[in-house]
């Protein structure tokens, strides 16, 4: 019996693997493949005269900034008037970009404070983690490309805990993002002890090299599909390796006892390496959650490989000015190039009679609308892959004007099957998605 247990104990590092036919017993029905859970944040809202699309039929048309999603119409909802009220001022003053990170997975309002005395809600990727992530080898993983703050004074009196946080365990306790891929690679595919994994990169060793004896073994007696299946994946995960490997080559101010930089040098490769490690810890079932926050709000980063050298979040208080309105939706369109990258890997990456992304639900959206009004009302949001059938992608979706956003979480949850009654500041469940 070639069963994945008896694999997985013969291999020297914790490489952990998709799921494969062959390990399904003879004559049973078809392997069920969990369903994932993915919330991907953009900042300082959207250019939305050239972000929403536009109502065609029974589909619709996509906006300029989102050509780039056109080959995964078919896998894509928009969803129309979802708020985060939580974000707004409600008599707390200024703050918007602190609130909107803070709201956007809790639905709750955050207590105006730049001290230890934290106080928002609990975020819904944590609901799930909490109800299911004792499943996978990891509860959840938390993504981002900027460095973790759990303290400081960032946004008109907030702590910087409450913008450079998506994910909450509770209401005082962020769950901190990880922006070195290099640190993501270890927690999925190390060993676990960090001194072994340590010398393994000074030795320049990979992972697979641990686990060839065992891949061959198992290779022969593996199905053709399945034989396919991994090849793919051990290719895919070396040439990530190689990836970091070759952003940790060009750092070169490190110190030598600290931990690895495996940040890469541009900003548009880190963020798709960060894909990428979200995808095989999908594709390998090591977590169910996630979250990816590409930056946080009110980040002022300029895109000089787009021709944009202001900041972004200068540029979102644009006062309808063209130029300025025009370089946003260059922001827009590079987001949305990076997010159809992802789609197309996971609809690419098979998972029994369909792909990872027929598994998956993914919002994708922010906590403000236009950055020049710091509106918090019809949210950007877009809802991609079909759930394990339990979405109906390829439309616009027009909730009730002043829907919370919430209420589209506790309807991802029920899909998940975790039992949940309310998120924050929701008022029942959104149907029709």
């Amino acid at each position: 019996m070639h069963s994945r247990r008896n694999f997985l104990k013969g291999i020297a590092a914790t490489l952990a693997l998709p799921s494969l036919e062959s390990f399904a017993a003879t004559g049973a029905k078809a392997v069920a493949h969990p369903t994932r859970l993915a919330f991907v944040y953009i900042p300082n809202g959207v250019n939305l005269d050239l972000w929403r699309p536009q109502a065609h039929g029974n589909g619709f048309n996509l906006g300029p900034s989102l050509q780039a999603l056109q080959p995964h119409r078919g896998d894509i909802s928009f969803i129309r008037n979802l708020d985060h009220d939580k974000a707004r001022a409600n008599g707390d003053g200024p703050g918007d970009h602190a609130r909107a990170n803070a709201s956007f997975l809790t639905g709750c309002q955050p207590r105006k404070t730049a001290g230890a005395d934290l106080r928002v809600g609990t975020s819904v990727d944590q609901i799930a983690a909490r109800a299911i992530g004792s499943e996978t080898r990891l509860a959840s993983l938390e993504l981002s490309t900027d460095v973790s703050r759990r303290s400081g004074h960032c946004d008109s009196g907030y702590s910087c805990a409450y913008q450079f946080n998506l994910s909450w365990i509770d209401e005082q306790t962020p769950a901190p993002a990880e922006r070195d891929p290099r640190l993501v690679f270890e927690k999925l595919f190390g060993s676990g002890n960090s001194r072994e994994d340590a010398r393994r990169r000074a030795y320049r060793r990979s992972i697979l090299d641990f686990v060839q004896d065992d891949a061959r073994r198992l290779h022969q007696r593996l199905g053709h599909t399945d034989r396919g299946k991994i090849d793919q994946y051990l290719t895919a995960v070396r040439e990530l390796e190689q990836r970091i490997e070759r952003a940790e080559k060009h750092r070169t101010q490190i110190p030598e006892n600290a931990r690895p930089d495996g940040i890469p040098e541009t900003y548009e490769e880190h963020i798709r390496v960060q894909f990428e490690l979200m995808l095989l810890a999908f594709q390998t079932d090591s977590t169910r959650v996630a979250s990816f926050l590409l930056a946080h709000d009110g980040s002022n980063r300029p895109f000089p490989e787009l021709g944009v050298h202001s900041g972004h979040h200068e540029l979102s208080h644009h006062r309808g000015l063209r130029d300025h309105l025009d370089q946003i939706a260059r922001i827009d369109r590079f987001y949305a190039e990076q997010f159809s990258w992802f789609l197309k890997r996971l609809k690419e990456t098979r998972e029994g009679d369909g792909s990872l992304l027929d598994h998956s639900m993914i919002v994708y959206g922010g906590g403000i609308a236009d950055g020049n009004q710091h509106n918090h009302d019809d949210l950007p949001v877009i809802l991609a892959g079909r759930g394990n059938g339990m979405l109906n992608p390829g439309r616009i979706i027009q909730a009730e004007t002043g829907t919370p956003m919430t209420n589209l979480y506790l309807s991802l949850l029920d899909r998940m099957n975790v039992p949940a009654e309310r998120i924050g500041d929701s008022t029942g469940r959104l149907q029709g998605i």
